[in-house]
């Protein structure tokens, strides 16, 4: 007869009440004294059975226990249970409370250092083979809970049915389940040891979850992706993106097309379409919002809770892989907007995640975001460090990205980021910067930059902070880029102004060359300044429909010849009317109108130019690829430099009023014929076709401190750029 232990031994009272630390030590096959014992704990079962001897487990009574005591010598290693429900309902598995430890003890020491770069190896859902037996491996980081099961669709949800293994103190419980098979539902129930309250946790490391509003993971089979951009990979290792063009698209995958039905395009389909448009278009990158899952459409993901697995909303993870592929076998870069600045307090993500501010700061004045309801990581504890450092790694090496446009960098720099007198923590030294999140930055930059030559970590930073893309070891946070916020808020504040006020601003257009050499600039005009009633980019600009798109070509001419790496916000570079929302797809039926499609053509040429004259782009970082020719003629409101790159020259020349600028006279470096690379103002562009016939002579004539000049028409509210004819 079974022994009645359930009064007895609190071990079995604390299984069935989900609050036992080890489950390993009463579950599975144990010696008991002179006595072997195999239990387990099934809950719903009403006959459970001994595949392999055929012997019955007898239930303790008042539980859900069933052991058996001296079962048959010839039992294997890890015995197989089958049980028969109280519906009648036949089950069967191997007992996963056989199994020792499946995760390395090394893994485990680096991962509590914050010196594993992987950690996402061995934390999270993996498709596992133990001793033989296939399933699934779990693990969680959880170091403040009493107790951490695996839940999901094979359980019913039922946190009593596999409670974890904790791993020493390392924080870590892991437990693998044979037989379980990819495309499982799961989350971690987490017991809180300080609270004792009962979480539903979804997997911080999970590869895929649900479609919203469902927020559980789904195991996730190894890729069956064969990657064909081996060249593309190999030559972005070797080339010098200092000196290469750079323009990129920035891309919402949610709202840049819709089905016909007004349905999501998957990733498959998103590939074809968006390459055939960014080839035609020209642009050699695409930079996407982010894509790590998240519950809400409108906060466009910057509120991530799946830092490892691309958004459901537009496939698997593998139509994410062939997205990425599609683009680089057609020679465009893809980069990621990461977000590693914050996350969302939903509660099935990483708030409180055992209980305890785990992955935040307990002090909201340092673990809350005020603006956005967001949460702060403490990027002083290591194995934050570490979720966040593998995340990074994991996007370049999954799913072959080619750089990271880090969101909100100033919000991490500084302790007082928008916040009032009384509500921030100075650091150590009473300063206002975050020295753990500096760290953590360098550290970032430091590792993917040797672990991966040629990827771009791209800096959205706002402030005065020096040296954001210079090297750690000179003191610099180590990026290789941040955006140019002031040239863009300089620049489309002067383009608002109606031209007749504009020389009193021409500071606005000349002040950026004071710093633009200082760091390596990004010129962005991104998705947040077509939202939130800032009005789109047409819109902004002043007069009537015909001086709108006048001006709008001008600055993005403006833009394409100034130092600096490009960015435009999709939408942008046709001219779409109506602010930006994730709710639906861009007016692309605008295009059947010659002034956006004039628009549009103009970007693609400026693309073009940008990509084939290396004066447009090889020094865009060093002063000697920039010159002045004339950058105090307030009273016309014009301008005018050089670009250059070794023998490479380009002259550009731009009129911000409606005043056409007849015999318009430039000091030159050479003499001889110089053709007209492009005027914004062309008829095929929707100007007025105001112009130099193709181009001009520069003669012997000093002017402005040079020996030859050069005398134009600069059409109104136009641009004109030009070339030394010996250089075609």
């Amino acid at each position: 007869m079974p022994q009645d232990s359930s009064a007895l031994d609190p071990a079995f009272r604390e299984l069935m009440e989900a609050r036992h630390s080890d489950p390993f030590a009463v579950l599975g096959r144990h010696r008991e004294g002179p006595e072997e014992v195999v239990r387990a704990l099934l809950p719903g079962a009403r006959q459970v059975l001994l595949e392999d001897s055929g012997e019955e487990l007898h239930r303790i009574p008042e539980t859900d226990l069933f052991e058996l005591r001296n079962p048959a010598s010839h039992l294997p290693a890890h015995h197989r249970l089958r049980w028969i429900d109280s519906e009648g309902g036949e089950h069967g598995l191997v007992d996963p409370y056989t199994f020792g430890p499946r995760i390395a003890d090394f893994d485990l020491h680096l991962f509590a250092e914050g010196r594993h770069w992987h950690a996402q190896r061995f934390l999270g859902a993996h498709v596992h083979e133990a001793d033989g037996v296939e399933g699934v491996l779990f693990a969680v980081w959880a170091p403040n809970a009493e107790r951490v099961s695996v839940v999901g669709d094979f359980n019913q949800w039922d946190g009593r049915r596999h409670p974890m293994r904790a791993r020493g103190d390392s924080g870590v419980w892991e437990l693998f389940l044979p037989g379980l098979q990819p495309g499982a539902l799961y989350k971690f129930e987490i017991r809180s040891g300080p609270t004792g309250e009962v979480l539903l946790k979804a997997d911080p490391y999970g590869r895929r979850f649900e479609l919203r509003p469902g927020t559980a993971g789904i195991v996730e089979p190894p890729s069956e992706h064969a990657w064909g951009d081996e060249d593309w990979m190999r030559d972005r290792a070797e080339r010098d993106w200092l000196q290469v063009p750079l323009a990129t698209y920035e891309v919402h995958l949610g709202s840049w097309a819709r089905a016909a039905d007004g349905s999501f395009l998957d990733y498959r389909e998103l590939a074809h379409r968006l390459v055939d448009y960014v080839l035609q278009t020209g642009f050699t990158h695409v930079e996407l919002m982010p894509v790590a899952e998240h519950p809400l459409d409108a906060s466009w993901g910057y509120q991530s809770t799946g830092f490892y697995a691309p958004t459901s909303r537009f496939g698997d993870p593998d139509g994410f892989r062939y997205f990425v592929d599609y683009c680089h076998r057609h020679g465009i870069g893809v980069l990621l907007d990461w977000v590693p600045g914050h996350f969302p307090k939903d509660a099935h993500a990483l708030a409180r995640f055992d209980g305890t501010a785990l992955y935040e700061h307990e002090d909201p004045r340092r673990g809350e975001h005020r603006d956005w309801g967001t949460l702060i990581f403490n990027y002083g504890r290591p194995e934050v460090r570490n979720f966040l450092l593998s995340s990074a790694l994991f996007w370049l090496e999954e799913y072959h990205v080619d750089g990271l446009r880090v969101d909100a960098v100033a919000s991490m720099l500084y302790l007082d980021y928008s916040r009032g007198a009384e509500d921030w923590v100075p650091n150590i030294y009473g300063g206002r910067e975050n020295l753990e999140a500096i760290d953590f930055l360098r550290e970032v930059n430091r590792v993917l930059h040797e672990r991966h030559p040629g990827a771009l970590v791209i800096a959205e930073e706002s402030t005065s902070w020096p040296q954001v893309t210079r090297p750690p070891y000179v003191g610099g946070l180590g990026f290789s880029m941040k955006w140019n916020m002031g040239w863009m808020h300089d620049t489309l504040e002067y383009m608002a102004l109606d031209p007749i006020f504009r020389h009193y601003h021409h500071d606005h257009l000349t002040f950026g060359l004071v710093y633009a050499f200082t760091e390596n600039f990004v010129l962005p005009f991104s998705h947040d300044e077509v939202v939130h009633g800032k009005g789109a980019m047409i819109a902004k600009m002043p007069g009537d429909e015909w001086q709108k798109f006048a001006n709008l070509r001008l600055l993005y001419a403006y833009m394409y010849a100034y130092p600096g790496k490009k960015l435009l916000f999709m939408g942008n570079e046709f001219g779409q009317w109506e602010e930006w929302s994730e709710e639906g797809a861009l007016s692309w039926e605008v295009l059947q109108y010659g002034a956006h499609e004039g628009l549009r053509s103009l970007v693609a040429d400026l693309n073009r130019l940008h990509r084939e004259e290396p004066a447009l782009h090889g020094q865009d970082f060093q002063e000697q690829g920039f010159e002045w020719i004339d950058c105090h003629d307030a009273d016309q409101s014009t301008l005018s430099f050089l670009r250059r790159d070794g023998d490479r020259l380009v002259v550009g020349a731009f009129n911000f009023t409606p005043v056409p600028r007849e015999g318009f006279r430039l000091g030159v470096p050479r003499g001889g014929p110089y053709r007209e690379l492009l005027s914004s103002d062309s008829a095929f562009y929707g100007g007025s076709d105001v112009g130099n016939g193709g181009g001009v002579t520069a003669v012997e004539e000093p002017w402005m401190g040079r020996p030859y000049s050069l005398t134009l028409t600069l059409p109104p509210l136009g641009a004109v750029l030009l070339r030394p004819a010996d250089l075609d």
